[in-house]
């Protein structure tokens, strides 16, 4: 192929790439032995000798910026956050996991246990139960705080399994019932001289929780269906639970996401015409059917590409040698399929709502201290 000279090669149009750059820049190359092309090139000037500027531009990434929801019920959500940066998509992921707060259990007052399980491993296994309520409504409870009505929830546990059933019962998570008053255990005080003096408990609840406008009509309850032990004939378990609000970064049971996690949006590009006996086989060698044939006529089939976005990137297509120079499989680095599966505290749209509101406050903390 004859050398064309430096000045009759075409001019680029305005702050634009060459096609191998520019998919260089936007795609990751995801080949049978390794992908390519993985690092974000964030540096404004990476790109000034073609006379492109590669800084950020707010104007531009308002306009790019974009959130399409695919999915989304009362356990979780999906959704595609187009034109960001992985390390916002990132920091997304890790306040969904560690810095939204709800309410757990903290504190297990044991009055009776004679199952097999340990106090202990009791205790955590109900911390562990998620707690259906909206933990704005409450406040932190700090060492010097006492317990009440504001940053408290009490629950009561006693069941017991009748010797006469001569069956094993089972106790579950809903078994715990909701006490808007407050603890019924009696602090250990030391006898007081006026007899007409009310004894403590361990909560001093001022008001009943379920006369609050937001509990009236709302019990707050757990999610059911949860094994907490099992019981033999005989044996019994009589406890509270105080529930309090925390974040996940303090322990996992005030995490509100079972799992937050996101991937880049799979590209899978067909670089020739693949017809008749390699596109059937083409076809079979996908897990998970992203290729489909399409009859062109004339007794002619040929694999289209008709759904991208299950691409798990196994490389199936491409393993056999050859196939690399007809499929192309990639990844796109501004577009992240974002999913969120909540534990029921709050709906999954409101956490994200929420995990916005919170790296929006450390934004204008950093900027505050900038400035």
């Amino acid at each position: 192929m004859p050398k064309v000279p430096l000045w009759d090669l075409p001019e680029l149009p305005g702050n634009q790439l060459p096609l191998h750059l520019q998919l260089q820049k936007t795609r990751v190359s995801c080949n049978k032995d390794a992908p390519t092309n993985t690092e974000n090139v964030t540096y404004s000037g990476a790109y000034a000798a073609m006379g492109v500027d590669n800084s950020l531009r707010l104007d531009e990434f308002r306009k790019n910026f974009k959130v399409k929801v695919i999915k989304l019920n009362e356990e979780d959500m999906e959704f595609d956050l187009i034109g960001i940066d992985a390390s916002i998509a990132n920091a997304f992921r890790r306040i969904l996991i560690s810095e939204l707060p709800t309410m757990a259990i903290e504190k297990v007052l044991v009055a009776n246990s004679s199952s097999v399980v340990q106090d202990e491993v009791l205790a955590h296994r109900l911390g562990l139960v998620p707690i259906k309520v909206d933990p704005r409504l409450f406040e932190y409870m700090s060492e010097n705080d006492v317990p009440n009505e504001k940053n408290s929830i009490v629950f009561k546990l006693d069941v017991k399994c009748e010797r006469k059933s001569g069956e094993r019962r089972t106790v579950y998570s809903h078994d715990l019932e909701w006490l808007p008053s407050g603890s019924n255990y009696m602090l250990p005080t030391e006898s007081s001289s006026d007899p007409s003096s009310k004894p403590k408990t361990y909560t001093s609840f001022t008001s009943s929780q379920d006369s609050l406008p937001e509990f009236s009509n709302n019990p707050i309850t757990v999610t059911p269906g949860i094994i907490i032990s099992k019981l033999a004939p005989g044996q019994e378990i009589e406890l509270e639970a105080h529930a309090v609000k925390g974040i996940g970064k303090t322990h996992a049971k005030w995490s509100p996401v079972a799992t937050a996690w996101y991937r880049m949006l799979p590209e899978v590009v067909l670089l020739q015409d693949i017809e008749d006996d390699d596109a059937q086989k083409l076809v079979n060698k996908c897990p998970v059917n992203v290729f489909d044939i399409e009859d062109m006529g004339k007794g002619v089939k040929r694999a289209t590409v008709a759904r991208p976005r299950a691409c798990t990137l196994c490389r199936e297509c491409i393993r056999e040698p050859g196939w690399e120079n007809k499929v192309a499989l990639r990844r796109v680095k501004d577009h992240f399929i974002f999913t969120i599966e909540s534990t029921g505290a709050l709906p999954p749209e409101v956490l994200f709502t929420e995990a916005v509101k919170i790296l929006e406050d450390k934004c204008e903390s950093v900027i505050t201290e900038l400035s």
